[in-house]
């Protein structure tokens, strides 16, 4: 093995021209390549040969992105934009290759797609790929306790009831159980009778030899569903069902039957419990929901998704005092209606989601020690680990299609979804996978995206399975595409924007108008208040009703919670009825977020740029001293809420902003740092691995990151904030080494 160090002393194996960081390689040739017929040597020899093609392909998409936004500040900064119409506007942009000429009318033409995917509506879960234990209840999150999920939320609960102390409330309880048994009769309504008044299900052939469910009341009727089609199957003896399957709006329920469980027994059914299909579909994500800084980083990510194409991945915790090995859970068998044994999915389909384009990688550089694009690296060493799951070898496949789900972010425009689906067939050939083996879904979290979104999914028509919207990281890109226009609204308020609402419209339009309905999914952003389960259930229900197939959640049992939402809500009725609807202006969403006409008050401006700092210092601190790239981070008010780099750059884009045209001063925002370190550090006093950063500002990685956001936030391409956290990360791993030493 040829072996070379760099200045930070890493190893690193010579090869086809590379340098390649020796854990990589050798995870690699021992762990990855093994079973999948490629070689160590040809997987760096094609690797190699795509770094050729399109690496220097790369640096020119970055350095048009450049272009762009200096003729866009050009432009702005002369006074044109100000005054601009919304026609000199679009003309100007179009002039630019901004935005494309939009071309005919086409339907997207994709294979092999998975039906979770397809044709299921349901919640979408995120989860950090890099944590193995949060990786694994993720791809378990398929079914979710409806019981166990509203007795934590307090849906059910009334009004009088007082809040939940420790142990089990029977109260709580018994409103739990009433709330379930209402919603069946919502979902799957008996022909007469409630399901709180069934004393037993069996299931019996009619006269046809079909098998149909009867319920028995309390007072000795029988009754059927209302609708025999909802009835999906049973699990155990027809006569003494283990579960009963009932299915609505394509989401089937278990009815678990256990009259000797702690519920089951009281309950006149025998009804234990209601298991709901909750995250069908999960993302791995290698990208916003990590902080994968050097080679050891992505290596251990890789490994981990290595090991959930396998099957094998497993984690051990204590609970209780009892050690626990968490493992992937094994599909379950079922009889459907027409008396055939069946195989039950239980694990969550999953995309993995790679990085974006403009980020780079010491796990492998030139021979000269340059790093190379981490996308590149990703494409290959995923689709690598993946290959284990197309050979369908094991008990714990993903997809049973043949298909690998990769979400591809913050792609800006047409020509880079081009390259991205360019460099895919490469990696397909490079690694001996069927063409089109690789799935994409399209981030629609760029503004050049949006108002090109027809034209980026045109060149992925035979890969694209997926449209998302993502409000945060699309906002951030607004404030920075407008920079030198203006001073931008309040972020509340750009909520309630019309180049919001028009944006949110546009997606789904333009995917139902090339053909996504029923083929692929379209659909929303993360709900980002995990312990707020009672506010999901009452507000999250708005994306299945403008049309979203899937909206993500951060935990499983938030995933439980939104899944009741597309019981009540039918996605595929209103995916059609909205194909004929007039689609959103574009002049809407070019519509600028601009302060024009508005005072705020000194205290308003105050409260704005405290509650952005504090949240940046609250997110940062543990991005770059834990290396957490998603975590619950408590607001101003102590509310928790599930960040990432997406609210980070909202956030430093805003103050950045702000900051531009003197609403704050540099003095206010340094002030406003000193002040909301402080309170960051009390609300991490419990944690005895904190570190402080009002100890000392000057020295805390953390609070010079933090800083630096703000105060290059004009100048960083995009408004991305992954160089400088990046590099500070670095940093404090370098100094913990070196105490450890």
């Amino acid at each position: 093995m040829d072996l070379v160090k760099n200045m930070d002393h890493q190893e690193y194996v010579k090869i086809a021209g590379l340098r390649v960081s020796r854990c990589l390689y050798e995870f690699i040739e021992t762990e990855a390549a093994p079973g999948t017929g490629i070689s160590p040597d040809h997987f760096w020899d094609q690797y190699a040969r795509i770094l050729d093609e399109f690496a220097p392909l790369n640096k020119q998409l970055l350095a048009f992105r450049d272009e762009l936004q200096s003729k866009i500040d050009d432009w702005y900064s002369s006074g044109n934009g100000s005054s601009a119409s919304p026609v000199e506007l679009r003309s100007f942009l179009e002039s630019i290759g901004y935005i494309v000429p939009e071309g005919p009318d086409f339907t997207v033409e994709v294979e092999n797609v998975d039906p979770e995917i397809a044709m299921v509506n349901a919640p979408q879960l995120v989860v950090p790929i890099d944590n193995a234990r949060y990786a694994i209840n993720a791809v378990n999150s398929r079914w979710g306790s409806l019981y166990d999920a509203l007795y934590s939320s307090g849906i059910a609960d009334s009004p009088e009831d007082i809040e939940v102390g420790p142990g089990y409330d029977p109260v709580r309880g018994a409103r739990v159980i009433e709330w379930s048994k209402n919603f069946l009769d919502r979902i799957a309504p008996l022909e007469s009778g409630s399901h709180a008044d069934v004393s037993n299900y069996v299931v019996e052939r009619d006269s046809n030899g079909a098998m149909v469910l009867k319920a028995t009341m309390v007072d000795g009727s029988v009754a059927r569903l209302a609708e025999a089609g909802k009835f999906a199957g049973f699990r155990g003896v027809a006569v003494k069902p283990e579960e009963i399957i009932l299915c609505n709006h394509g989401l089937r329920l278990r009815l678990q039957i256990d009259r000797d469980g702690t519920i089951g027994k009281t309950d006149p059914a025998g009804i234990q419990d209601i298991f709901m299909e909750s995250a069908v579909t999960t993302i791995q994500d290698f990208e916003d929901a990590i902080a994968a800084v050097d080679a050891q980083d992505k290596t251990h990510a890789y490994r981990n998704w290595l090991n959930l194409m396998k099957g094998s991945l497993s984690f051990k915790l204590k609970k209780n005092g009892t050690v626990v090995n968490r493992t992937l859970l094994r599909d379950l068998e079922f009889t459907d209606p027409n008396g055939q044994s069946l195989v039950l999915p239980v694990r969550s389909m999953m995309f993995v989601r790679h990085v974006g384009l403009y980020m780079y990688t010491d796990a492998v550089t030139t021979s000269a020690g340059e790093e190379t694009p981490e996308g590149i690296l990703d494409a290959m060493v995923v689709t690598l680990c993946a290959v284990h799951d197309l050979k369908h070898e094991g008990d714990f496949g993903n997809s049973r299609h043949g298909s690998i789900y990769v979400v591809k972010p913050k792609l800006h425009g047409p020509a880079e979804v081009e390259a991205t689906v360019n460099l895919f067939e490469r990696v397909e050939q490079a690694l001996k996978i069927p063409r089109n083996t690789l799935k994409i879904g399209i981030m629609d979290e760029e503004r050049r995206t949006t108002v090109n979104l027809k034209e980026c999914i045109r060149v992925a028509k035979h890969r694209v399975v997926f449209v998302n919207t993502g409000f945060l990281d699309r906002t951030g890109d607004e404030i920075h595409t407008l920079m030198k226009l203006g001073a931008v609204i309040p972020k509340e308020s750009i909520k309630q924007a019309t180049w919001l609402k028009a944006y949110e419209n546009w997606n789904v339009d333009i995917a139902l108008a090339t053909g996504l309905h029923k083929t692929g999914q379209i659909g929303k952003g993360m709900w980002t208040m995990p312990d707020k389960l009672n506010t999901l259930y009452q507000t999250k229900i708005i994306h299945p009703q403008t049309g979203a197939s899937t909206a993500w959640v951060p935990s499983p049992t938030s995933a439980t919670i939104h899944a009741l939402h597309y019981h009540e809500v039918d996605v595929d009725q209103l995916q059609s009825d909205f194909q004929t609807r007039v689609r959103a202006e574009l002049d809407d969403i070019l519509t600028p977020p601009l302060l024009e006409g508005v005072e705020l008050s000194e205290e308003e401006i105050q409260s704005e740029l405290t509650n952005n700092i504090q949240g940046i210092l609250g997110y940062v601190v543990h991005w770059v001293e834990k290396g957490l790239g998603c975590s619950k981070i408590p607001d101003i008010n102590n509310v928790n809420l599930m960040e990432d780099r997406a609210t980070l750059r909202i956030s430093s884009q805003h103050i950045a902003n702000w900051l531009a045209y003197g609403i704050v001063t540099a003095q206010q925002v340094e002030s406003t740092l000193r002040e909301m370190a402080i309170v960051v550090d009390q609300q991490n006093a419990g944690d005895p691995k904190y570190k402080k950063m009002s100890t000392d500002y000057d020295s805390s990685c953390a609070f010079q990151a933090a800083r630096d956001l703000i105060f290059q936030g004009c100048e960083s391409a995009n408004g991305y904030t992954e160089d400088i956290l990046t590099r500070y990360r670095r940093m404090a791993k370098s100094r913990a080494a070196e105490q450890r030493t």
